[in-house]
């Protein structure tokens, strides 16, 4: 994929919410302040390491669950987030849970997170 609504798929825009940019919110997560690597560090100290090295190795990717996730980044984060999705966090965190893993994984198919912004040439919006 060259972009990352569309490893989203359907979810474009404003994902049919009326107002929110699901795409947008999940983009900037992913290429915000610390990039890639940022968003795995942060993972990993949350207690995702496992789950997350699933996600960047080249094997199967392991499932994450909602409520670990949100525990990892942050009530703060996931609040940001869902506002910006349009979302209530009950609807946005089980997005997230399901993308997050496939966009990861597609920004490391070599099974190895590039230094610098690895998100940078998706196009989030």
């Amino acid at each position: 994929m060259n972009d990352l609504a569309g490893m989203l798929g359907g979810l474009g825009g404003d994902g049919g919410n009326g107002g929110g940019d699901i795409v947008g919110a999940i983009g900037g997560l992913v290429s915000g302040h610390g990039g890639l690597e940022g968003l795995i560090g942060q993972l990993t100290s949350g207690g995702l390491g496992d789950v997350v090295n699933s996600w960047v190795g080249t094997g199967p990717n392991q499932h994450v669950d909602p409520a670990h996730l949100a525990n990892a980044l942050g009530n703060d984060k996931v609040s940001e987030l869902a506002g910006k999705a349009g979302l209530p966090v009950e609807q946005f965190l089980p997005i997230l849970a399901s993308a997050l893993p496939s966009i990861i994984d597609a920004l490391t198919p070599d099974g190895k997170v590039s230094s610098g912004d690895a998100a940078s040439g998706f196009d989030i919006g």
